[in-house]
């Protein structure tokens, strides 16, 4: 207790606070704060009200479910947010296409109109509240997006999350995103972007809690840095979030050097610093780092971690009395902090915020569902065309199968909103082609194993229509009549803080669907309900499966009870009920199976024997792939992927459907790169569609009828086998990524197809030979000498003097142009000294001499159209870290 009373303010107004004294805040009452002109103004304030606390509410401030201290009138606020792809977890909102989805895209100024979008949805949730009142978690203004480790291996599961594997690229996206996000007035953002997970971190997902990574200087520097160096530097943001992982040793949220030295001195942050969640006490308990939470929090805080995302800082007080930390160090943090929230106007209503009048009317509205169409339009990649199959031909009759053909969970990934209007890839094509002209089978599952939504061929109501008879009731005991009927043609809802329909509490309802299921064919099956579970909540939703009148599943929260073998002897029809109370915070429900898979193939050979050209929908899932999933089947572990190739269920799917002979378009869904080998061999053409937002089924129904042009590139590469691969556990890019990788890849990096045809003239630079240190200008004019208006992604690679340590040739710049048929536009490129250096063993970043060669193009020198020229560069010039 003599600690707390020393660090209080005297009665005399002298500075108790040494990290107040040395800002200079001699007197730190709130209203001379109020007289510094900002940024210093909310530092001020900030420290200014943080003096006023006891070290108890300062402790329970640095967790991230900061609570309300009612005589200082600070609000209760949650700095916990998500947006990667669209404000996600509270309830309706625009769902954008998945992050790597967006990378496909090569558009810096749609990833900034995004991110605008992310951050005006989160100020209307937070608006509904209002300034000054308790905010619970997703209803806050600091956003823990964007992702920008390295996609350096398509065997982790969370790579979807990213923006790839290439460092500039994934800079460039994060610095536009960014951008969208915090807005145009750094005193006053419109949101907080927290990029993450600083530093070197992607995957496993089975030992992310406490595996160290010995990375070299050199990899670190030249890959693992420049995209979270770019996103501070070049995009100011405001927040970070650092790691699971430790880096030689040290975890990396208790890392000075990181932390401290890069990230504050060498790259000028002046933000604060969030952990991962839980991952402080990860330190004690897998890292060993430190015998007990006390000590690693004390480790974090000192190193410049200063939000916890969990309840490690609880033992700073501890940590305090047992002399591991000052109370000034505590300060430091939350004076960071509290300077965001004043910046951002949480603690109180601002009478001038240009934010103030955003209302819960500007949250998914007409103009940003047409964002994310376009988003999906530009994300798609054309992979094969051959014959001039794409676009397909007016008045064409469809086979529409596959496992992802009609599933919401693969237009919404993970981290998503609850997407009011969801279009799958089924309905698309129903509504541009004509329900009379497409036939469905679903055909196979993801994977051995891995339950997916009963199909509507097998669902009828007792009308005999497609689908199940829902009753909604607004009670949880089935009471009374319900509050409306509805048929819903398959049992695959999001209804995440959202009530199911028009009149129910979104907290408190009951439904209950009956009807039939239909066998397709006599069998042994598995019926699944799947439940969305909440994590983090006192309770679960309760579930019951009847089956012929008979309960067969009953479950109140344990995952485990959730599938059970059935066997049909025929294909009469079964009487199917399944009930849902809704009375906690679980966030959706599927109604699925594992049928027979002999009789989903012979369904989907009857869909084909309808239709002049088959389009299959494959790939994988969010529930195969994804952050530390508790899945354990051939080709999968814990969320990543032990196989890069379609699991065989599809590829013996695809085969069968191909024997029919009739054109075979393949749709792969999936948030990284599959190896399709033989989709590649035999099918006809082949789009990565990868997850694509709310409106993907109709952007995929629009480049596959020729509505659209599709221009995206691949932001990874597809690599042929896993065989192809270093290590997994590894992190050295020796043989990893374009830039690294020697073998011949099934599709490059930055590779994709279009319906037209476009031209390059010899690039013209600047000079030939220029002093390091200076920049290089490269222009060249493109040209669309096709047939229909398209976009074209003009790639500029810079291939260095070959040294055992330099990448082949280095993505350093890129534009995405529209142009229409015979239109030419000259493009300019000014390569900075740092876009033309190289990094040596020790990490040291240098501009070089040497001969040096340029190649622009629609893709990598060697890939697509493009053309190079070389150049010098004379002297040596260092660049700072």
């Amino acid at each position: 207790m003599a600690r707390i009373r020393r660090a209080s303010l005297n009665a005399r107004g002298g500075c108790a606070y040494a990290l107040v004294c040395a800002l200079g805040l001699v007197s730190i009452g709130v209203a001379r704060a109020a007289e510094v002109p900002s940024p210093d103004r909310e530092q001020a304030r900030a420290a200014a009200l943080v003096a006023r606390m006891t070290l108890a509410e300062k402790v329970a401030q640095t967790q991230s479910g900061a609570p309300a201290i009612a005589r200082l009138g600070v609000p209760a606020y949650d700095w916990w947010g998500e947006g990667l792809h669209g404000l996600a977890r509270g309830g309706y909102a625009t769902v954008f296409p998945q992050a790597i989805a967006l990378a496909a895209s090569w558009n810096p100024p749609l990833l900034h109109d995004v991110g605008t979008v992310v951050s005006t949805e989160a100020r209307a949730r937070f608006n509904a509240i209002g300034a000054g009142h308790d905010h619970a978690r997703y209803q806050g203004l600091t956003i823990w997006s964007p992702n920008v480790n390295i996609f350096r291996d398509p065997r982790w599961g969370r790579g979807q999350e990213t923006y790839g594997e290439d460092p500039f690229l994934t800079g460039r996206l994060a610095v536009a995103f960014i951008g969208g996000i915090q807005g145009d007035d750094p005193a006053h953002p419109r949101a907080i972007a927290t990029p993450k997970h600083l530093a070197v971190h992607s995957g496993p997902e089975a030992g992310r809690h406490g595996f160290d990574v010995d990375v070299s200087p050199h990899d670190l520097e030249a890959t693992y840095l420049p995209a979270f160096r770019a996103a501070i530097v070049d995009g100011h943001a405001d927040s970070v979030m650092c790691a699971y992982n430790a880096l030689h040793g040290t975890p990396v949220c208790a890392d000075p050097w990181l932390l401290d030295q890069r990230l504050r001195t060498d790259w000028g942050f002046r933000g604060y610093v969030v952990s991962d969640c839980d991952a402080v006490d990860d330190m004690t308990k897998f890292h060993y780092f430190k015998p007990d939470n006390a000590q690693s929090s004390a480790a974090a805080i000192r190193a410049g971690t200063d939000l916890d995302c969990g309840y490690a800082y609880a033992d700073l007080d501890r940590a305090v009395q047992q002399g591991h930390l000052d109370t000034t160090v505590i300060d430091r943090a939350l004076i960071r902090l509290f300077s965001a929230r004043y910046r951002l106007g949480e603690l109180a209503p601002e009478p001038n915020s240009p934010y103030q009048s955003i209302g819960a009317e500007q949250v998914d509205t007409p103009a940003d569902q047409q964002l994310a169409l376009r988003a999906a339009l530009e994300s798609l990649v054309l992979l094969k065309n051959a014959h001039r199959t794409l676009p397909l031909h007016a008045g064409m009759r469809l086979a529409v199968i596959g496992p992802n053909a009609d599933t919401l969970e693969t237009l919404e990934a993970n981290y998503h909103g609850t997407a009011s209007a969801p279009v799958t890839p089924l309905q698309g094509l129903r509504a541009r082609f004509g329900a009379d002209r497409v036939s469905y089978a679903q055909g196979a599952p993801i994977a051995a194993g891995v339950p997916i939504p009963i199909p509507e061929t097998a669902l009828h109501d007792t009308h005999g229509d497609i689908g199940l008879a829902g009753s909604y009731f607004d009670n949880t005991d089935f009471s009374g009549p319900p509050q409306a009927l509805r048929t819903d043609r398959r049992i695959d809802f999001d209804w995440d803080h959202v009530a199911p329909i028009q009149g129910l509490h979104a907290d408190r309802y009951a439904v209950r669907w009956t009807g039939q299921l239909l066998p397709p064919g006599p069998g042994d099956y598995i019926l699944a309900v799947h439940v969305d579970r909440c994590f983090d909540c006192a309770g679960h939703d309760p579930v019951r499966l009847f089956v012929d009148g008979k309960p067969v599943l009953d479950d109140h929260g344990n995952d485990s009870q959730l599938q059970l073998p059935i066997h049909f002897a025929d294909t009469r029809p079964h009487a199917i009920r399944l009930e849902l109370v809704h009375r906690g915070q679980d966030q959706g429900i599927r109604l699925q199976w594992l049928a027979p898979a002999a009789t989903q193939l012979t369904e989907a050979q009857a869909a084909v024997a309808k239709a002049d050209a088959v389009v299959a929908f494959v790939g994988l899932s969010p529930d195969v792939e994804g952050e530390e999933l508790q899945i354990d089947v051939p080709g999968f572990d814990g969320g990543d992927r032990t196989q890069i190739g379609l699991p065989p269920e599809q590829d013996a799917l695809l085969e069968r459907v191909a024997a029919s002979g009739k054109p075979l378009i393949v749709v792969l869904m999936s948030g990284s790169a599959v190896a399709l080998n033989w989709a590649q061999q035999h099918a006809d053409a082949i789009v990565a569609a990868w997850y694509p937002g709310a409106q993907g089924g109709t952007a995929i129904a629009q480049t596959l009828a020729g509505d659209y042009n599709p221009g995206g590139r691949l932001p990874v590469t597809f690599y042929r086998s896993s065989r192809d691969l270093p290590p997994y556990t590894s992190y050295a890019t020796k043989g990893r990524t374009y830039r690294y990788f020697q073998g011949t890849p099934l599709y490059p990096f930055g590779y994709g197809l279009s319906y037209t045809h476009f031209a390059y003239t010899a690039p013209v630079l600047s000079a030939s030979s220029l002093a390091a240190g200076r920049p290089l200008t490269v222009g060249v004019d493109v040209r669309n000498d096709g047939q229909r208006d398209g976009d074209e992604v003009v790639q500029v690679y810079l291939v260095p003097p070959q040294t055992p340590l330099a990448p082949r040739h280095a993505l350093v710049g890129f534009e995405r142009v529209h142009l229409a048929v015979g239109e030419h536009r000259h493009v300019m490129f000014e390569l900075s000294p740092r876009a033309l250096s190289t990094v040596d063993a020790s990490g040291e970043r240098a501009v070089e001499a040497g001969t040096y060669r340029v190649f622009i193009g629609g893709g990598q020198p060697g890939f697509g159209a493009g053309v190079g020229t070389d150049f010098s560069i004379t002297g040596r010039q260092t660049l700072p870290h």
